[in-house]
């Protein structure tokens, strides 16, 4: 199998990428410099050095999985939406499967409700809620296609660099651990987004899992 990923020396990008290789798929990082990803993921990693937007249909129509794990600044949070519409544009009625990290304001507090409206009430939100409202954006818009094989994924509320440990998984409900915490590792994530690739249960839907 042959898995690509966008932002591969990111936090997710690269706990996927180590994940993938271990389990013996082959790997690529897409990112935009060559040299930063080879010390960080192996001088020996298979890379396409392309800006994410610069990508054509060609670059990646021979991978199985492409995963969109890009990752911005607060004041251009806007292009996770684009990006998700270029890469659904490209692979529309084909077998590519696309699979995207969301935020975790799109998922359900215990009332129901969006849960980028709790987020909205931390302390300091306004210098990174953009980012969770736009995945929020950008989930939105999955929800409307029907004939690209994509699947979401997201972290709890704390998302942070750190191997895989038990997990919890869910649906569309933030989930809380015995602690009361909702953390989701790298690790963790890397480890549920490559039981879903080998094993896919979800399709065109989203996700969610936590470090238990």
């Amino acid at each position: 199998m042959k898995i690509g990923i966008i932002g591969a020396t990111g936090n997710a990008g690269a706990a996927i990428f180590k994940e993938g290789q271990q389990r013996g798929y082959e790997v690529v990082a897409i990112v935009r410099n060559a040299a930063k990803a080879k010390a960080q993921l192996g001088e020996n990693s298979l890379i396409i050095e392309k800006d994410a937007f610069s990508l054509a249909q060609s670059d990646l129509q021979d991978f199985d999985v492409i995963i969109d794990a890009f990752a911005t600044s607060p004041d251009q949070a806007y292009l996770h939406v684009d990006l998700a519409t270029k890469l659904v544009a490209f692979f529309r009625e084909q077998k590519t499967r696309l699979f995207f990290i969301l935020g975790a304001g799109s998922l359900l507090n215990e009332q129901g409700e969006r849960n980028i409206n709790d987020l909205k009430k931390a302390p300091g939100s306004e210098s990174w809620i953009a980012i969770p409202e736009n995945q929020l954006d950008e989930y939105l818009f999955l929800q409307t296609v029907k004939n690209v094989d994509w699947v979401g994924i997201s972290p709890g509320n704390l998302f942070q660099t750190g191997e895989a440990v038990p997990a919890i998984s869910g649906k569309d409900h933030l989930l809380f651990n015995d602690q009361k915490q909702s953390v989701t590792s790298s690790g963790t994530l890397a480890k549920a987004i490559l039981d879903e690739i080998e094993t896919p249960q979800q399709h065109n839907t989203r996700f969610t899992v936590i470090d238990a």
